[in-house]
C-alpha cells in the first residue's frame, strides 16, 4: 500500500511512496508526529540519480522487517536534496562536520524540535568495512533515546549551538573584507597552480570534479591579464576531460565526476547543472582559442541538453541515473548503458569497423570498467572524420535500443537558469538559433509556472505543475543570470527588467543590509535550526556568488549604483577565501574578475535587421573582456528601459558601437574588428606575457 510520498511531485519521493517504511514529507506535520508519540525523527535525505541511494532502498527501506522495526520506534521523513537544498544544507553541515565527510543518503536522528543528535551517510544491510548495520544503528539510537534521553537532548543542544556559532561567520566576516584586487587574483591564481595536475588536467585526485567555474576565472583572468599559465590551465583541462570518459564521447554531455585521477571512469549520472556550466564554459574555451575540440564539445553538449533533457513544457530536467537495466545480467547495473566490450563492438559493425571504434574510442579486453568493459575514450583527434561520425552513429543508434537510464523529470529553476544562459550564448555565437529559442522557452515555463503573481519564484515544477518549495537564493540568481544572457543575445529589454525584478527580491528578502551577506533562504522561509549560508561554490555557483554576479551585470545595464555596491559588498568574502581556497571559489574569482575590468558595458546602435548592427552585435559577444555586458537597439528605442542604450546615436548614418566603463563611454567605431580588438585588446597584445 503507498504511503504518504504517494502525492508527491518529486520523482525521488515517489521512489519510495511504495516502500513499507510509512515515510513523511517534511513539515510540520512530522514534527507533531513524533512530539505525539515521544519517538525522534529518522530524516533520510537523498535525490533521484543517486547510486548509494538506490543501493540503500533496495537493501534497508524495501525490508519488511527493517521498515517495522523503523515504523514502531521513529518517525520517518524523506527528504529531496534538490527540492529542498535548505533542509539539506542544515543538515550536512552538521553531518560533515561530526563526521568529517559528508555524501548522500544522508542519514540525520532528530529531536522532534528538529534538533540532530546521530548522524551518518549509507549504512549496509549487514555490518561490513567497520560500518555498522543500519538495523544496529536503528537500535543503537532508540536505545539511547529510550535510556539517555536527556544526554540525548544535551547532545542535540551543543550541535545546535555550534551550527548557529558557525552560520555567523559568514555574517560577520564579509562586511570586513573588501572585493579582491590585483593580489587576492593573482595569489588565487598561485594558488590553483600549486593543486593543479599537469599530467591529466583539472585539480586535486581522484575523485576529480569538473571545474568548470574555475575555467571560467582561468578564462576571464588571461582574458584581463595576459596570463599564459591561466590559459594553459583552462585547456589542458578542458582537453583532458573532453577526451575522458567522464565525457559521453557518443551523445555528448558530461557524468557527475570521474573517480579516478585521469577522467577515465565516471560517475555515470548526468545533472543538468552540471552540463549547462560545461557547455558555457567549453564555449568560452572556443571563444578564447578557436578550438575546434571546444566547438564540437559545446555543440554536442547543447545537442544533448536538447535531445535527453528537454520536457515536454520546454524546460530541462534535472538529471539521468548512473544505473540502467543490464540486459545480460537482468540486474540493474552502474553504466550499464554506456560502456561497451569488443565483441559488441564486433558483433554490431563488423571486424573492420570494429578494430577501428576499439582504437578510436580506447576498447580493450581487458576494459577500464566493471567485468572487462571499456569506457569510451576519444584520446586522440581521428583522423578520418567522416569515418569516425558513421561510427559514432551507429554506436549510438545501438545504444539507444540499451535500457535507458531513468530521468529525474523534475524542472529546478536555478538550473534551467544556468542552461538558459548557457544555450543562449552558444546559439548566438555558434550560430543556432534553435538553441536560442530553446533558451526562450525554457525562460516561458519559468515565468509561466515558477514565478508568482507577487513576483517570488518557486523552485521545482514537474509537468507544467509548480511544487510547494519556495525559491532559495541560488534559484534567484542563476535565472536572473539566464534572463541577462537572453537580453543580451536578443535585446528584448523584458528579460532584463524580468532580472531586476528577481534581483531586487534578493536585496528586500537575502540580503543582510549591514553586512552585506547574503543568506541562502528569504527572510520570510520557514524556520528551520539555523538559517543556511554558504558563499562557496560546490556542483554549483552557491546563490551568494551567483548572486553577487548577477547583481554586478545589471547594474552594467542600468548605471544602478544600489545593485553595483551590494555585487561589491557580496564579493568581499571571496577576497577572504580567494587564496585560501580558490578551487571552491571559482563563479565569485570569475565576478571579481569582471569588477576589476568594470566590467566593460557595450551599446550597439543601429536598424534592426541591418547587417552592420548585426555583425557589430555579434564582435561584442564575441569579445573576451570579462563580464562584459551587451546591449543593442535602434537610436533612441527602448532607451527607458536600458540605461546604457540612452543618448547613443549613429554614426554618420551607420551602426555603432559604445565600448563604456561606468557610463564612460570611447569614441563609437563602427568597424566590427576594431570593436573586437577593443573587448580582447590587452590579451590579443599581451599574448606571450606570463605572470
Amino acid at each position: 500500500m503507498p504511503n504518504r510520498l504517494a502525492d508527491a511531485t518529486s520523482p525521488y519521493l515517489q521512489q519510495h511512496a511504495d516502500n513499507p517504511v510509512d515515510w513523511w514529507p517534511w513539515g510540520p506535520e512530522a514534527f507533531e508526529e513524533a512530539e505525539r508519540r515521544g519517538v525522534p525523527v529518522l530524516l533520510s535525505v537523498g535525490y533521484a540519480a543517486c547510486h548509494w541511494c538506490h543501493v540503500m532502498a533496495h537493501e534497508s527501506f524495501e525490508d519488511e522487517g527493517i521498515a517495522e522495526y523503523l515504523n514502531e520506534r521513529f518517525v520517518a521523513v524523506k527528504v529531496d536534496r534538490e527540492e529542498r537544498p535548505d533542509v539539506d544544507a542544515v543538515y550536512m553541515e552538521a553531518v560533515q562536520a561530526a563526521t568529517g565527510q559528508g555524501g548522500w543518503p544522508m542519514t540525520v536522528f532528530l529531536t522532534p524540535g528538529k534538533e540532530p543528535f546521530y548522524f551518518g551517510t549509507y549504512f549496509p544491510s549487514e555490518p561490513r568495512h567497520g560500518m555498522p548495520s543500519f538495523r544496529q544503528v536503528l537500535e543503537g539510537v532508540h536505545a539511547a533515546w529510550r535510556d539517555r534521553r536527556e544526554e540525548v537532548g544535551e547532545v542535540a543542544a551543543r550541535i545546535r549551538a555550534d551550527l548557529a556559532e558557525r552560520s555567523s561567520v559568514y555574517a560577520v566576516g564579509s562586511g570586513v573584507h573588501q572585493p579582491p584586487g590585483e593580489a587576492d587574483l593573482h595569489q588565487a591564481l598561485v594558488a590553483l597552480s600549486r593543486d593543479f595536475d599537469p599530467r591529466h588536467g583539472g585539480f586535486g585526485g581522484a575523485p576529480k570534479f569538473p571545474p568548470a567555474m574555475v575555467i571560467e576565472f582561468l578564462l576571464r583572468h588571461h582574458a584581463r591579464t595576459g596570463s599564459q599559465a591561466a590559459l594553459e590551465m583552462a585547456v589542458r583541462t578542458g582537453e583532458a576531460m573532453a577526451r575522458g570518459g567522464i565525457h559521453d564521447q557518443l551523445g555528448g554531455g558530461f557524468a557527475r565526476y570521474a573517480v579516478d585521477a585521469g577522467w577515465v571512469v565516471p560517475h555515470f549520472e548526468k545533472m543538468l547543472y552540471d552540463n549547462a556550466l560545461l557547455l558555457r564554459a567549453y564555449l568560452h574555451l572556443w571563444r578564447a582559442t578557436g578550438s575546434p575540440l571546444a566547438r564540437r564539445v559545446a555543440l554536442s553538449t547543447a545537442d544533448f541538453l536538447l535531445r535527453e533533457l528537454r520536457t515536454p513544457e520546454g524546460a530541462f530536467a534535472s538529471a539521468l541515473d548512473a544505473d540502467s537495466l543490464d540486459e545480460e545480467t537482468g540486474a540493474t547495473a552502474e553504466g550499464a548503458y554506456y560502456v561497451w566490450e569488443p565483441g559488441q563492438l564486433v558483433d554490431l559493425l563488423g571486424p573492420a569497423d570494429a578494430a577501428t571504434a576499439a582504437r578510436l574510442f580506447s576498447v580493450t579486453a581487458d576494459g577500464t570498467f566493471e567485468h572487462g568493459s571499456s569506457v569510451l575514450q576519444l584520446l586522440a583527434d581521428p583522423e578520418d572524420f567522416a569515418e569516425y561520425e558513421a561510427i559514432r552513429e551507429r554506436l549510438l543508434a545501438a545504444r539507444a535500443a540499451r535500457p535507458a537510464p531513468a530521468r529525474d523529470d523534475k524542472v529546478v529553476a536555478a538550473w534551467n537558469g544556468l542552461a538558459i544562459a548557457a544555450l543562449a550564448e552558444t546559439g548566438a555565437l555558434l550560430e543556432r538559433p534553435d538553441l536560442v529559442r530553446a533558451a526562450e522557452r525554457a525562460a516561458d515555463l519559468l515565468l509561466a509556472v515558477h514565478l508568482t503573481p507577487e513576483g517570488r519564484l518557486l523552485r521545482t515544477s514537474r509537468d507544467g505543475r509548480p511544487g510547494a518549495n519556495a525559491g532559495v537564493l541560488e534559484d534567484y540568481a542563476d535565472t536572473a543570470e539566464g534572463f541577462l544572457a537572453l537580453y543580451a543575445v536578443t535585446g528584448e529589454a523584458e528579460w532584463l527588467q524580468l532580472a531586476g525584478g528577481l534581483l531586487d527580491t534578493v536585496l528586500k528578502h537575502f540580503a543582510d543590509e549591514e553586512s552585506g551577506a547574503l543568506y541562502d533562504t528569504a527572510d520570510d522561509a520557514e524556520e528551520l535550526i539555523r538559517r543556511p549560508q554558504d558563499p562557496t561554490d560546490n556542483a554549483t555557483p552557491s546563490g551568494w556568488t551567483a548572486a553577487a554576479a548577477a547583481l554586478l551585470g545589471y547594474a552594467a545595464y542600468t548605471g544602478s549604483d544600489r545593485h553595483r555596491t551590494a555585487a561589491e559588498r557580496a564579493l568581499g568574502i571571496v577576497g577572504a577565501l580567494a587564496s585560501r581556497a580558490p578551487r571552491f571559489i571559482g563563479w565569485g574569482l570569475a565576478a571579481a574578475e569582471a569588477l576589476a575590468d568594470g566590467p566593460r558595458e557595450v551599446a550597439v546602435i543601429g536598424p534592426a535587421g541591418d547587417p552592420g548592427t548585426a555583425a557589430l552585435h555579434r564582435a561584442a559577444l564575441l569579445g573576451t573582456a570579462p563580464g562584459a555586458v551587451v546591449a543593442f537597439g535602434e537610436p533612441g528605442a527602448g532607451s527607458d528601459e536600458v540605461p546604457l542604450l540612452a543618448g547613443r546615436p549613429l554614426v554618420d548614418g551607420a551602426p555603432a558601437a559604445y565600448v563604456c566603463r561606468n557610463f564612460a563611454c570611447e569614441l563609437p567605431t563602427t568597424d566590427p574588428a576594431a570593436l573586437a580588438e577593443r573587448l580582447g585588446a590587452f590579451a590579443a597584445g599581451q599574448a606571450g606575457q606570463a605572470e
